[in-house]
């Protein structure tokens, strides 16, 4: 953490990766993104993050999108609500 401004250094996404915002809960391992991109794709919550990581509507993510379905993607990692509220500060997200 930068001591100055009080900004953390965030995992930003990588490669295919974008940013996506949570907007509902399908059940199971599924929920339904809105990525900046523009797209609406049906999210996979790993088995790795199903029962360590919570994540709810609303909530910041990064989704790495199919590469042969391109409206289904992978839920890499879900930032904290202090992380989102820096992310949207900087204009990395809405």
């Amino acid at each position: 953490m930068n001591e100055e401004t009080g900004r953390r250094n965030l995992r930003m996404p990588n490669g295919d990766q974008v940013f996506a915002v949570v907007t509902e809960h399908l059940g199971g391992n599924h929920v339904r993104l809105r990525c900046v991109d523009g797209e609406t794709r049906m999210g996979r919550i790993p088995g790795r993050m199903k029962y360590r990581t919570w994540i709810n509507e609303g909530d910041v993510v990064i989704a790495e999108p199919w590469d042969w379905q391109d409206e289904k993607a992978n839920v890499e990692w879900r930032y904290s609500e202090e992380d989102a509220n820096q992310l949207r500060q900087e204009g990395h997200i809405e």
